[in-house]
This record gives C-alpha cells, structure tokens and sequence, in this order.
C-alpha cells in the first residue's frame, strides 16, 4: 500500500495535517487508510526522546508496524517525527521491495511556532523545553533532490495540503523500480522454508537449554554448526526469538542452494547481532 512518511519538528501540526489528509482519502478514494504513529504506542516523549536506546527501539517499532501493514492496495501514514535522514532511506527500501509508491509531507512551522503550541498542550503530552530544543537542533531537513525525500510536499503552517497532488502521487504514480537488495529472490527448493523454521527453531531450543546454566562469557555449541554462539552479554528468549524472525525474514529473500548451511549462517548471524 503507498506509504505516506510525515516529518517536522515537534508540535509542526503532523498530527492534524494526517488527519486532514486521513478524511479526504476516505472521501475521494476507496483504498483504506491505515494511521501508524506516537500516538498508539502511549509513549512518555521525554523519557523516549532522553534516552538513545528507548528512541531508537520506538523507531525500530514504528518501522515494523509499517512494514506489517504496507502492501499495493491500502495506504498507510506513518505520523511520527521521522527527522532522521538515514531512517526515512530506511522506510524508503522497504517500499521499493514492497513496490508501492511513497510520498513526504514536510509540515513546516517554526520552532517558536511549535514551542507554543507545545506549552498549550496537555501536561502529560507536552516536551520538556530542553527535549524540545534538542529534537530541533538534531532534526535532518528532507531534500527533494534525496530519492527517499522525494516526492515531496512542503506545508508551512497556515497552507492547505495540496491534497490532489498528494493523492496523485499515491495512487497515480509508479512505484519505484526494486533492485538487488530489495528484490526477493526465488526459493532455491520446495522444503527450504520449512527447513529454515525447523532448523532455526531447533537451535533456539538448544541456546534456551544451554542458557539456564551459562554466563556471560560462556560459548555454546550448536550441532552441525562449525562455530560456537558467544555469549557476550546477557540475552533473553524474547530478543533470540526476534532475531530469528529478522534472520528468516533476510534469508527467504536470499536462499541457499545448500539448506545445511543454515546453521552456521543462523549462528553467524546471532553472534553478529549479539556482539
């Protein structure tokens, strides 16, 4: 479904333009309009927006919900802060492997504008002044030139959205041609995805047994694997269970003709993303 990625400083009007642009879609479209953002998740924007890894995980969160809904048929919003260059590449490749168009709305009010709309919000919504200056000062200005900026439709805070142009843009404009990292590649045999779940199932079970009696420090051995998983740190069955999903999710896109390699591949894989 064409993805529509907002972006702006904090208290821009992102939420209001996506509800304005959210009805007329409904109105002039029979296409369904998914909303993902901030506001679903409940978040403390302070304690997010303080901490790197909190923000980074929310980010990490928000690409997964677009990801699960994006496809060529509905269209999906995505009202979030997005002021990261390398974040909105990211969102970019996701729709050229989905092949749907995209589009950037870039809601520009000013900082002073936006810091008094902030103080007028509710206690419990509102940003610090000190989080507030900061997410400006950090904010990457989209560049219509970037492939993953463009199209792009600046909005300053007393326009209308160029709704026609916007809609055109989604539903009437090609999707943007995928290339070898993003394009799914055949499976290589009839049983190589079960293998892929029944392998890396198998060796989570055989980590999640070692793990009630090692430390951190500690290697473990995985039949028919050639290398051993460090443990580095500490690690849980809900992140080992994430990472498998990612690794699945990579490998069906870049199957191996030898399905026995999945195992030192999976375990490869983990002690990258461990250590």
């Amino acid at each position: 479904m064409p993805l529509v990625i907002m972006c702006g400083y904090p208290c821009s009007g992102k939420t209001q333009r996506t509800n304005q642009l959210k009805l007329y879609l409904e109105q002039n479209s029979e296409r369904k309009i998914h909303v993902v953002g901030d506001a679903a998740l409940d978040l403390d924007r302070n304690s997010v927006y303080s901490d790197f890894q909190k923000e980074k995980d929310i980010r990490g969160a928000l690409k997964a919900e677009v990801e699960r809904k994006v496809n060529k048929d509905d269209i999906v919003v995505l009202d979030s802060l997005n002021y990261i260059k390398g974040y909105r590449y990211e969102l970019f490749c996701l729709i050229k492997h989905t092949q749907t168009p995209h589009c950037l709305i870039y809601c520009l009010t000013s900082p002073e504008v936006g810091s008094k709309w902030n103080s007028q919000r509710d206690v419990s919504e509102r940003y610090s002044q000190e989080i507030f200056d900061a997410l400006v000062l950090r904010f990457e200005e989209p560049d219509s030139r970037n492939r993953w900026d463009s199209p792009l439709f600046t909005v300053h805070q007393d326009n209308q959205l160029p709704f026609e142009a916007i809609s055109d843009a989604l539903l009437k404009r090609k999707a943007p041609p995928p290339n070898q990292s993003t394009q799914s590649q055949p499976l290589s045999s009839a049983n190589f995805l079960y293998e892929l779940d029944r392998v890396t199932q198998d060796m989570l079970m055989v980590i999640f047994n070692t793990l009630k009696t090692s430390v951190s420090g500690d290697f473990i051995t995985i039949p028919g694997a050639t290398e051993k998983i460090e443990l580095s740190r500490n690690v849980n069955m809900a992140e080992l269970r994430k990472l498998r999903r990612q690794f699945i999710s990579y490998t069906k896109s870049h199957p191996t003709e030898d399905s026995g390699q999945i195992t030192n591949m999976f375990v490869q894989y983990l002690n990258k993303s461990l250590n």
